[in-house]
């Protein structure tokens, strides 16, 4: 088979491009942009039995692995999606990472270092691959028409559908939407027809990125290095991908000249030093600076911004593409609700509030991250160097030291979410993601939490402790007990522990595994009170 990153899919005519201007077709939804966020996006609305028009302008998978590290919580959601065992068996597994400084080891750090999670801290898999089998799951759907060579030209803003002019080999077309969500990318093309800013920072540093190809024996870690020997004076960080290539960042002057530093002649002696020799081959070089930059709006009129679209951050930290993948799982729900009519339109405001304060969580730690690793001032360079100073002896001096600090989910203070009102001393609060356990159940086939999350469809789910007395659970609310005899078995007791459970505990999960109440002593009213308010009503 060939490498993914070289596949070229073929135009096809659709019939919406037979129509008369005046008598476009109107889908539900439209989405434009076929990265990994787009792609997952569509997938999961499909799942949830919406009709879906994917447009991409290109008719290929984007060539260089780009994004490379893809996060526990983004694992979990491509299980949901039917894909998360092909993206693990795929890539190179790591939860360690190691900070140098100079020729020195400063510290290591686990980010994965309790026992009982179904999916790893991380995977390293090229982004070609993970778009690639994305595609392959759309082509098993019948909900996604994926329409490649497809360039979106126009938009036209009405009160309850949007006009798209959509650009092709054979001319232009237009196709009508219920809502259009733009996956378009840091250049998106849909935001500057809406007319928004892209608001933020762009930091001068540049970095060098070369995807090598060689045989090595270093452990499937992170390491990250301050000051290096064979790069003076600057940082570097190296990955292991999947096929024996290997991720490789330096950073250079902000007066590099990018072109002068692309070229493979002269990235090869940086690489060898590094390396301490030159038996490798190039798949990819590029060069970058930093953006830390957001849109103010996700949300205008019938067209909402993902990914890439609605904000850009460094990639140091793994922030992009899995942030993105949030957006995707926080919209999916609420799109097919409203589309459905089952919650009002304002639940789509939501999706603002929550994934904008993501992005600015995400931009604030990435911009903290860049400020270390390429100090913009005397002040800043001198701070740098006695944290690093600091580290080599104390534990405070190590927690100080920024080399990227790694992806975590966000969470949220949202107005969806029922503010506890009893004591917790643990577990997830409302706002925060649900985190995994080990289960069994009586069949035997459903080793973890998250396995049985998936198992009760995609909607609200009820995860309730047994004492005896169940509560009943609204209609079109899945339900998971625990310690019953036909319920689930918490042999090991890491599902008690981690959820701070207590005989008669609840938790209401949102359909994106994110808590939405919980309660010591659940009665129906308090449920159906919590749910209300999660689903737009209150």
């Amino acid at each position: 088979m060939a490498k993914p990153s070289k596949i070229q899919f073929g135009y096809h005519r659709h019939p919406d491009q037979d129509r008369a201007a005046g008598d476009a077709a109107r889908h539900p939804i439209v989405v434009v942009g076929a990265g990994p966020v787009g792609l997952s996006l569509a997938i999961d609305l499909a799942q949830r039995g919406q009709s879906v028009v994917l447009l991409d302008d290109a008719d290929r998978i984007g060539e260089g692995s780009r994004a490379i590290c893809f996060s526990k919580r983004s694992l979990e959601y491509w299980d949901r999606l039917g894909i998360g065992q092909r993206m693990v068996d795929k890539g190179v597994v790591w939860s360690v990472g190691k900070i140098f400084h100079g020729d020195s080891q400063l510290y290591q750090f686990d980010l994965l270092p309790e026992e009982g999670h179904k999916r790893p801290a991380f995977i390293n898999l090229q982004q070609f691959y993970a778009e690639a089998y994305l595609v392959d799951r759309v082509q098993e759907l019948d909900g996604v028409d994926l329409r490649w060579r497809n360039k979106v030209t126009g938009l036209e803003q009405r009160n309850d559908h949007a006009v798209l002019t959509v650009e092709t080999p054979d001319g232009p077309y237009r196709i009508q939407a219920d809502f259009v969500v733009a996956c378009d990318g840091a250049r998106s093309s849909l935001r500057q027809m809406v007319g928004a800013e892209f608001a933020g920072q762009v930091f001068e540093d540049q970095f060098l990125i070369a995807d090598v190809k060689m045989t090595a024996a270093f452990p499937t870690e992170r390491w990250f290095w301050f000051d290096p020997p064979f790069h003076a004076g600057r940082s570097a960080l190296l990955h292991k991908q999947p096929d024996d290539i290997w991720r490789i960042d330096l950073q250079l002057s902000r007066f590099a000249d990018p072109a002068f530093e692309k070229q493979p002649e002269n990235v090869r002696p940086r690489i060898a030093r590094m390396l301490g020799h030159d038996a490798f081959d190039f798949e990819w070089i590029s060069l970058y600076k930093f953006q830390c930059r957001r849109m103010d709006k996700f949300v205008h009129g019938r067209v909402l911004f993902a990914g890439d679209a609605a904000h850009q951050v460094s990639p140091f930290g793994a922030r992009g593409a899995n942030s993105g993948l949030e957006d995707a799982e926080n919209l999916a729900w609420k799109l097919d609700r409203v589309l459905r009519k089952t919650s009002p339109e304002a639940l789509l405001e939501s999706y603002h509030i929550e994934r904008s304060a993501a992005a600015d969580e995400n931009i604030r730690e990435s911009t903290r991250s860049t400020d270390f690793m390429a100090p913009n001032s005397h002040q800043e360079a001198r701070l740098r160097k006695a944290v690093l100073s600091l580290a080599k002896e104390t534990e405070f001096g190590k927690r100080m030291v920024n080399g990227g600090r790694l992806s975590v989910p966000t969470s949220y203070d949202s107005p969806l979410s029922t503010a506890d009102t009893e004591v917790w001393r643990g577990g997830p609060r409302p706002g925060a993601s649900m985190p995994d356990a080990p289960v069994t159940a009586p069949s035997g086939d459903c080793p973890y939490l998250t396995d049985a999350f998936i198992r009760t469809g995609k909607r609200f789910t009820l995860l309730a402790f047994a004492n005896g007395a169940d509560v009943e659970a609204p209609d079109g609310v899945g339900v998971i007990r625990v310690g019953r005899h036909d319920g689930l078995s918490d042999s090991a007791g890491l599902l008690a522990a981690r959820y701070d459970a207590e005989p008669g505990s609840a938790y209401l999960l949102r359909p994106d595994g994110y808590v939405a109440a919980r309660f010591r002593r659940p009665t129906r009213a308090a449920i159906d009170a919590a749910l209300a308010r999660a689903t737009g009503h209150s």
